[in-house]
């Protein structure tokens, strides 16, 4: 849970709460924070069952966390068929050739 915040960090938030809070209601409001997260968890992985149960059996088996977006990246770049890599490419922009000094752009009448 704490990967991202280092013990600098977490001194610093307990020194602001105490600061905040006072040492008398600091314990209190740390349960509370408690609480709320696991709260929190639980109302998540009961939307993630209740979602699973109403789409049915055929999505019965989908892994929510292989949907997100990093992963999904990952997965493409990590991929060895060089059809995937095709396909990204395919989906490239096309870039027009460029001007050279002093070259008026290309003019679309129907464009404007």
């Amino acid at each position: 849970m704490f990967s991202h915040v280092g013990w600098s960090e977490l001194v610093v938030l307990a020194v602001v709460g105490l600061v905040v809070f006072g040492p008398d209601r600091l314990p209190k409001a740390a349960a509370d924070a408690v609480r709320a997260v696991r709260q929190f968890r639980t109302l998540a992985r009961g939307a993630a069952a209740d979602l699973k149960a109403e789409l049915g059996p055929e999505i019965a088996d989908l892994d929510l966390a292989s949907l997100h977006p990093r992963r999904i990246v990952a997965s493409v770049l990590d991929d060895d068929e060089p059809a995937a890599a095709v396909a990204l490419a395919s989906r490239a922009p096309v870039m027009a050739p460029a001007l050279g000094p002093g070259e008026p752009p290309p003019y679309d009448a129907d464009a404007t």
